[in-house]
């Protein structure tokens, strides 16, 4: 998903929202310049500027950062590459049922579609390989980050992974360029039921997650649902075939269990266990 306007500053709240202003001129031919707009999770604009009180409330969500930047930024995770991850989460709006209902394969390769990487099984690990991305009960975030913070190694603050955790190179590998700058990884979750997250994505690259798979606490952990960074619910999906292993489905929901990113999978559950 791009954006024709030139100088944009985005500020991502803690409803999972976006704050926009464009200062050059608008999204749209409809959109007059200096216009506010509210831009959601999945990609929708809502115009906040029909009269100047709702404009004057709408701008406390704005960036402080210079109306003069030219690449929309995060200023609290600034490694977040925000285009890239608004793209991620329209490709994910786009999935039928149909395709997230089907072989656990081929919804996997979907999955790694939806998130800009590229389905490379067979390449050495450390360089672009992502037969793991979404097979066991960690790599399970989809993180959108910028070039420059792609070669972020883990210093030791990351409990649970070795230090260094250098990934780069297979980010640049493995990653779609259509989706717009920066790169994408399935990293890490370990520390996400933290408040604020202590994983990958969030401490060695400064960046939000564009979704997060969560297998739903289920009698057969087989249904999943992809969350946003804040928690909401993007979609789900209930695949055939060979799931990954029911430890790691089951370790999965442990590592999130009790925080935001629990919420939609627990309610997931509880909803399937009534109507069974």
């Amino acid at each position: 998903m791009r954006f024709s306007s030139r100088s944009l500053i985005f500020s991502l709240t803690a409803s999972g929202c976006i704050g926009l202003r464009c200062f050059s001129y608008g999204i749209a031919s409809n959109y007059s310049q200096n216009s506010a707009f509210i831009l959601s999770a999945s990609g929708a604009i809502h115009n906040l500027a029909e009269d100047s009180a709702s404009s004057s409330s709408s701008s406390r969500l704005f960036s402080s950062a210079s109306p003069t930047s030219e690449m929309p930024f995060d200023p609290e995770y600034p490694g977040t590459a925000v285009e890239r991850m608004l793209a991620v989460r329209s490709r994910v709006a786009n999935l039928t049922q149909e395709e997230l209902n089907a072989n656990w394969e081929d919804v996997r390769r979907k999955l790694l579609w939806a998130g800009g990487l590229k389905d490379l099984p067979t390449a050495i690990p450390g360089q672009g390989y992502t037969g793991h991305s979404f097979n066991d009960y960690n790599h399970v975030d989809l993180t959108c980050m910028l070039d420059e913070v792609s070669y972020n190694q883990n210093d030791g603050t990351v409990q649970q992974i070795a230090r260094g955790n250098l990934l780069g190179p297979g980010i640049r590998i493995a990653s779609l360029p259509e989706l717009g700058p920066g790169g994408s990884w399935s990293t890490c979750a370990n520390g996400c039921n933290k408040d604020p997250p202590q994983d990958v994505a969030h401490i060695q690259f400064r960046s939000r997650i564009a979704y997060k798979l969560v297998w739903c606490p289920t009698d057969k952990f087989d249904t999943f649902v992809l969350v946003d960074d804040d928690g909401k619910e993007l979609t789900r999906g209930t695949p055939t075939g060979n799931l990954p292993r029911i430890m790691e489905r089951q370790a999965n929901y442990r590592i999130v269990m009790g925080s935001k990113y629990a919420t939609a999978a627990d309610e997931i559950a509880k909803s399937m266990s009534t109507t069974n």
